[in-house]
């Protein structure tokens, strides 16, 4: 290690505070801690101290601010989370919240730096004897006894659940037990063999597929109180606490009694502990090792008081209800006085950033005050102040950017007056070099310089009003509640539409027992209670009926031909879809395409400059995007994904691609915000590579427009981001290879079609959240190819939506909810001539708030103005129109509340709704209405749709109910909801699809012919998943659904996989089910109608179509005359003995693999 200058004035620091012999209540001070000179202080203590150091932050943005100081000066702090919700909120933290909580708690660090806010050290904490003593440790080999392990969880606060997909849950299936541990990343599978532990691995909650295998962990309690064990004590205590209140009129009182933790218990928690035990044992103080050190700020008295009179306030504003009572606050939180008494059990450090009086164990830092080096545009020489702070300075100077594409845009900036800077990756790199200056890329707020020794120059020194956007590094993975929940799910009572009898109500899986053996069926109620049952080997005749309102769904008469009528009518009309929406993509197909070659090593390259983990479904779409790239012909794909589920990298790498072969990209998207927004992470992605990336927007200037268009001509530009402008005629490209639109659904049917016929063979990408029902429509009938991004990247929780009714109070509390945890908060008032009304309101009710207003009749400047005082938090509340819709990313501002909410149609709440929730703190939507009461018709459905679908990634979902309330509209013209609402929705997919692939054959339609060809196979032996293996009957209805829906050999396989791994070895009956599907997948192909086959042999039938010759047939009578016969054109008696289940299975698999190697010859 080079000889570090500053280190001297260090070491003299460290060792005049003489920590070793530092006593309990000691204290010492250090003044003129300017910049971020503290962070690295403690870190160069850390490292030399076998101490934990306590690292108290005023509040949760000043945490923030210490924990990238720290990081970037090379130590990483455990942080000890906030709960995130306000004092006596209605609300619990989130479990992932506690999960962490717990999980220090209870290995709490013995040296290095815990970082701690104010705040959240003045609320107490479970006690120690309770934490520390409640884990029980498990590891393989041990004995385990599955009922008291399950009593054992549920006593530990963990929930019984079907499926683990959250924190605190776990699931028990056969010797199988699933658990999501507090503390753990991902959850755990337990594999029992007889009554001992046979193995433990990690499993991905999203496949539910097992990965890593471990020895040994333990299990912490998934609450930070004792549910249901300390119910009698909770009583007792409620009973003390709140004599006169009746305890049968709280609902939260009487949930603890069911062993419920209803929201807003965390409040009540004190309860559940004795009295000594809260008094003793609650602080945090009381987990730290006996040798900390505890560091505080000289202003942290300042931010205790402010909290604790905010908590007063919260609790004079709501105690008086009377059977709600409230916990007075000092048995909650700790009052100020208190929390020093605590401090001084420990040696402490007093910190100031002013200097103060100089004598033993007080001292000064030697540092000054970060100068501001600002950059101004204007002039000449735009980086005059840097280059003469560099030049002036006679020490190391550092500059750190924000991210690499910032670091790159500096250096080009700064080569003119400093001339090449090195790059280095870190400051410890940085230290060991002996440059002069260099510059790196960190999340940095403060700089630091160190008298005659070291200079660190941070960004926010250069720009005062930039707009930085902060991505959050990724903590380990977590995955999140995802869209299992297929779009087939069905309740009892909904419609379900069958192919040859129509429309029935489904009325749950029946088991009937036939000739002695149990066969599961699903139940249809008809007209005039009629039932028909349905084999589950056939679940792919039938699917859920969607079009319009399901209580308006037709109930049709069996037996009538009113349902043959409709399906035929429907078959002529998508027949002549089908034609011309073949015609189109034959017209497209026909022009040639640009073929992009794929070049691994700069590829792969580039890809690894991507910051976060791909999630699963992101991986496809960027393959299928590059798989057609690679095609010749033009490329048509559309991208759906949630706001914030990383479409962008997608259209990153295509462009990428299409940039390496030479071709130029344009990127079409409906603001300018947006276009601003899209220029910089561009060019922050393609730093590190030769592309010249330009943008044309209204903000530019005409001169540099007018450089730019001339050099798209000579194709000097790589790739060019802008709105409408890039439509223009006079904008021509030397030779455009890919056409990328952003946020589809905001432009116009005419903007879509232009940018087609200027272009049919350019390849096109289209990102969006929430495709408009016509986009879906094209996409389902496979005119467009869809990729869908569902899974959400980690650590990101979904908006949790309510819908209220706006009062004063709603709002005063949405907003102050917000803002007392730090969040900033986005208010939609869509009426530009009242806006300035309502922002006058919300000051006069929320007086600590400071309001802004957004709209678009703002000047073009101002707007920008005002969106980055809001992103550098100068407001924190932004009144404004749905401007907003397509803006920046605030991952500061996590509530929303959006007025008149019935007003506005579902693409566009889900898209505002996306504007919050980008970090990984709980965000909330508010969606206010005048009265619940007074909701109509669709506007009802809307919310209720947009409130149900709270999970991530629920845009799709929300696209395709979309696509239900409004029904689709002919794709082509106007004529075909009428034929849509009759047959359902997935149902006229289906034939649309198949009438497509018809026509591509070839074959003339047959408008009577059944419509899809599916053999009906029995073998007179039970083929279901029973009960005992899969309880859960919706699972099993999936499941039945998905191997009924498999067409080849290679999914059934996958399923039968899954099936394995999530629910252990399948007994018989489900062998079988799988050899009646492999069976059905074989039969389909050779055409054949109907199988069965008993004990006494039995038959076979053939469509009249069928791809069998009769040679192959008379083939088979002539080897076996005694086992085959035909009876009439069409069927095929079969005369053996199959007394065993195996044999049948065997005879028929050989005979089909028979016919298959014919046809083949």
């Amino acid at each position: 290690m080079s000889f570090r200058p500053y280190a001297i004035m260090f070491k003299q620091a460290i060792s005049d505070l003489n920590l070793k012999q530092l006593k309990a209540g000691e204290k010492r001070w250090i003044g003129s801690m300017l910049g971020s000179s503290a962070a690295l202080l403690f870190k160069e203590i850390a490292e030399q101290s076998e101490q934990l150091l306590v690292l108290i932050a005023k509040n949760n943005q000043h945490l923030g601010q210490l924990e990238s100081e720290l990081e970037f000066y090379g130590i990483k702090p455990t942080v000890f989370p906030d709960w995130e919700i306000l004092p006596y909120d209605r609300l619990s933290p989130h479990q992932d919240i506690v999960s962490e909580r717990l999980s220090i708690l209870a290995n709490m660090p013995k040296k290095g730096i815990l970082l701690v806010s104010a705040t959240t050290l003045a609320q107490r904490v479970a006690p120690t004897w309770w934490v520390l003593g409640e884990h029980f440790d498990i590891k393989v080999g041990q004995k385990f006894d599955l009922e008291q392990q399950k009593m054992r969880l549920i006593q530990a606060g963990y929930h019984l659940v079907d499926t683990v997909y959250d924190h605190g849950e776990f699931a028990v299936r056969g010797s199988i037990l699933d658990i999501y541990a507090s503390g753990q990343s991902t959850p755990i599978r337990i594999d029992l063999f007889d009554d001992e532990i046979d193995s433990l691995k990690f499993f991905d909650p999203e496949t539910q597929r097992t990965t890593n295998k471990l020895e040994n962990f333990t299990v912490l309690p998934a609450k930070e109180f004792p549910l249901k064990e300390a119910r009698s004590v909770f009583r007792d205590r409620y009973a003390e606490s709140f004599p006169t209140a009746n305890p049968k009129k709280n609902p939260i009182y009487q949930d603890v009694m069911e062993g419920i933790a209803s929201p807003g218990l965390d409040f009540y928690f004190p309860l559940f502990f004795s009295p000594e035990a809260m008094k003793t044992q609650s602080s945090l103080t009381s987990y730290l090792p006996r040798h900390s050190i505890v560091i505080t700020d000289r202003c942290i008295d300042e931010s205790l008081v402010g909290f604790w009179k905010d908590v007063m306030r919260r609790y004079e504003d709501r105690r008086h209800n009377v059977d709600q009572p409230l916990l007075s606050p000092e048995e909650i939180f700790i009052q100020p006085n208190q929390l020093y008494e605590y401090f001084n059990q420990f040696p402490r450090i007093i910190a100031s950033n002013e200097p103060i009086e100089v004598k033993a164990g007080a001292f000064n830092l030697q540092v000054e005050e970060p100068a501001k080096l600002p950059v101004d545009p204007k002039s000449e020489k735009p980086f005059k102040a840097v280059k003469k702070y560099v030049d002036d300075a006679n020490h190391p100077v550092l500059l750190v950017a924000e991210s690499a594409g910032r670091r790159e845009t500096l250096k080009d900036a700064l080569r003119a007056s400093l001339g090449e800077i090195p790059v280095v990756d870190n400051f410890a790199t940085f230290q060991q070099s002996n440059f002069s200056v260099a510059i790196t890329h960190a999340p940095l707020d403060r700089g630091l310089v160190i008298t005659d020794d070291l200079s660190v120059i941070s960004e926010n020194q250069l720009y005062e009003h930039r707009v930085v956007q902060r991505r959050r590094k990724r903590q380990q993975e977590v995955s999140e509640e995802f869209l299992v929940r297929s779009l087939t799910e069905l309740s009892i009572g909904a419609p379900v539409v069958h192919i040859d009898y129509g429309v029935g109500r489904y009325a749950g899986l029946v088991t009937l027992n036939i000739d002695d053996q149990d066969y599961e069926f699903l139940q249809l109620n008809y007209a005039d209670e009629a039932k028909v049952y349905i084999p589950v080997t056939n679940l792919h005749l039938i699917s859920r009926f969607s079009g319009g309102d399901p209580d308006l769904a037709p109930l049709h008469k069996l037996g009538t031909d009113a349902w043959n009528k409709a399906k035929r009518k429907a078959l002529e009309q998508i027949y002549d879809v089908a034609a011309e929406l073949l015609h189109i993509q034959a017209r497209r197909q026909s022009k040639p395409g640009i073929s992009f070659e794929l070049e691994q090593s700069s590829y792969m390259q580039f890809s690894s400059g991507f910051a976060y983990e791909e999630t699963l479904d992101q991986a496809n779409a960027i393959e299928a995007t590059l798989h057609d790239m690679q095609l010749a012909k033009p490329m048509d794909r559309l991208v759906c994904g949630d706001v914030g589920f990383g479409k962008t990298e997608v259209a990153m790498r295509a462009a990428f691609v299409a940039v390496q072969n030479n071709n130029q990209v344009a990127v079409l998207v409906p603001t300018t915000l947006l276009a601003q927004q899209h220029y910089e992470s561009f060019k922050d992605r393609f730093a590190d590579w030769p592309i010249r990336i330009e943008v044309l927007s209204r903000f530019g200037t005409s001169k540099n427009h007018s450089k730019t268009i001339a050099d798209l001509a000579d194709g000097k530009v790589d790739i060019v981001i802008g709105t409408h402008k890039i439509l223009q005629e006079n904008i021509q490209f030397k030779n455009l290879g890919l056409m990328i639109v952003d946020e589809e659904h905001r432009f116009g049917v005419r903007d879509k079609e232009r940018i087609k016929a200027m272009r049919a063979d350019v390849d096109m990408l289209t990102l969006t959240a929430t495709p408009i029902p016509r986009t879906l429509n094209m996409a389902f009938s496979g005119m467009r190819d869809l990729s869908i991004i569902a899974t959400p990247p980690a650590r990101r929780l979904a908006v949790k939506t309510f819908i209220n009714e706006q009062t004063d109070d709603t709002m005063k509390e949405a907003i102050l909810r917000e803002i007392l945890r730090g969040g900033q908060v986005y208010i939609l008032h869509n009426e530009v001539d009242t806006i300035e009304r309502a922002a006058e309101n919300i000051r006069n009710l929320v007086p600590e708030a400071r309001v802004a207003v957004a709209h678009g009749q703002m000047r073009e400047r101002e707007l920008e103005q005002v969106m980055q005082q809001f992103y550098h938090k100068e407001h924190n509340v932004l009144v404004c129109s749905t401007i907003i819709e397509t803006g920046i990313d605030v991952p500061n501002a996590n509530t929303i509340i959006i007025e008149r909410a019935d007003k506005l149609g579902l693409a566009q709440l889900h898209q505002l709704r996306g504007r919050v929730g980008r970090s990984h703190h709980q965000a909330y939507a508010y969606l206010m209405v005048p009265s619940i009461k007074g909701l109509k018709g669709d506007a009802e459905k809307r919310l209720d749709a947009i409130s149900r679908a709270s999970t991530l990634g629920a845009g799709f979902m929300l696209a395709t109910e979309d696509l239900e309330i409004r029904g689709a509209g002919e794709l082509l013209g106007e004529q075909q909801s009428g034929s849509m609402n009759a047959i359902g929705y997935s149902l006229y997919m289906e034939m649309l699809a198949k009438a497509t692939k018809a026509i591509q054959q070839g074959k003339t339609p047959n408008f009577d012919a059944p419509l899809s060809l599916t053999a009906e196979i029995t073998l007179h032996m039970p083929a279901l998943i029973p009960d005992e293996y899969l309880g859960d009957v919706h699972q099993r209805l999936m499941f039945y659904k998905r191997i009924s829906n498999t067409d080849t050999q290679e999914k059934l396989d996958n399923i039968r996989m899954e099936l394995i791994d999530r629910f252990g070895v399948p007994p018989q009956p489900v062998k079988q089910l799988f050899s009646v599907h492999q069976m059905r997948i074989k039969a389909e192909q050779l055409g054949m109608t109907k199988i069965d086959i008993g004990k006494n042999g039995g038959a076979i039938e053939f469509s009249p179509d069928t791809p069998v010759q009769a040679m192959s047939i008379i083939q088979l009578m002539q080897k076996h005359p005694t086992w085959f016969r035909m009876e009439g054109g069409q069927r095929l008696r079969v005369m053996v003995m199959l007394e065993d289940a195996e044999k049948r299975i065997q005879f028929m698999s050989d005979l089909l693999n028979n016919l298959l190697s014919e046809l083949k010859k």
